[in-house]
């Protein structure tokens, strides 16, 4: 499997910035996330403070982000993470389509996750998951509900009702879903993951709904963003943002998170400046391995 250099988790400015370096010192980037940018940057009516753009649009400033990509032919690779887990001199990032190496990993994923439901925590792994095709292996037979955060969960809904005894899809967005006969869409609001002892351990039983309990074997909650803390197990956290220090690095080694993810204030020119700093800081820690 091909070894990335630095893997950018995001494409809002905080990744894209560290692409755009990494590139500049000739690493190997992967950039992982959504072909589109950020939404909140694409959708913004007029920044004011982005330095050398005065009074610029969202749409405006999108665009000379896309080009600067395109300049230097950087790819984005359109794919969910759903974990990342240190193996030593690499990172593995598992994804809805794969997975992949590499050396380093800057997260860049904002703080859109959402709060988790009761019950979700303490039953994840045990019959609570946020991917589903990582996961299908362990609904074979078995009855399932999927809690979609946005039109792309669909497919993942389809993929499991290949293999699951049933598939309850319960859209959390107002259109209307497009799924599969074999999936059942459930317009209901839900509650909480409820568990039951099985030979001495907690597993995923049933969801309770705002009017009802549905018996389930899993849940999968597919939200647009991950906890970091569910992303990558270890990262050390500062309330709902990821403790950093002024080089973005994290407490574990080879890992930098930047951007809106790395604590407030909110600001593109902020995120884009701390995406320069860990793309910097990350090919230090590069040089740092080929000298040990």
């Amino acid at each position: 499997m091909e070894r990335y250099d630095i893997a950018i988790i995001g494409t809002g400015p905080a990744g894209l910035s560290a692409a755009v370096t990494a590139t500049v010192r000739n690493k190997k980037v992967l950039l992982l996330g959504n072909k589109s940018l950020s939404d909140k940057v694409g959708k913004a009516h007029d920044i004011q403070n982005y330095l050398g753009l005065p009074d610029v649009s969202g749409e405006n400033l999108a665009r000379a982000f896309q080009g600067h990509l395109d300049n230097l032919g950087i790819q984005i690779t359109q794919d969910k993470v759903n974990a990342i887990y240190p193996m030593g001199e690499y990172y593995s990032i598992q994804s809805a389509s794969g997975s992949y190496e590499s050396k380093t990993v800057i997260l860049a994923t904002g703080v859109n996750f959402g709060r988790p439901l009761p019950g979700e925590e303490e039953l994840l792994g045990k019959g609570v998951s946020y991917c589903a095709t990582c996961d299908a292996f362990a609904v074979r037979g078995r009855k399932a509900i999927v809690i979609g955060y946005d039109k792309e969960a669909e497919s993942e809904a389809d993929f499991l009702s290949q293999m699951a005894q049933s598939v309850t899809y319960i859209p959390m967005y107002k259109d209307e879903p497009s799924v599969s006969e074999n999936v059942t869409v459930l317009r209901e609001v839900p509650v909480e993951i409820l568990g039951a002892d099985m030979d001495g351990m907690a597993m995923v039983s049933a969801l309770k709904t705002r009017t009802a309990e549905h018996q389930a074997d899993m849940v999968f909650v597919l939200r647009d963003t991950i906890s970091p803390t569910h992303l990558i197990p270890g990262l050390q956290m500062d309330g709902n943002h990821v403790e950093v220090n002024l080089q973005m690095e994290t407490n574990l080694p080879g890992c930098f998170a930047c951007g809106d993810l790395a604590g407030k204030p909110y600001q593109y020119i902020k995120s884009a400046g701390q995406g320069n700093v860990a793309a910097l800081a990350a090919v230090g820690y590069l040089s740092s391995l080929k000298e040990k």
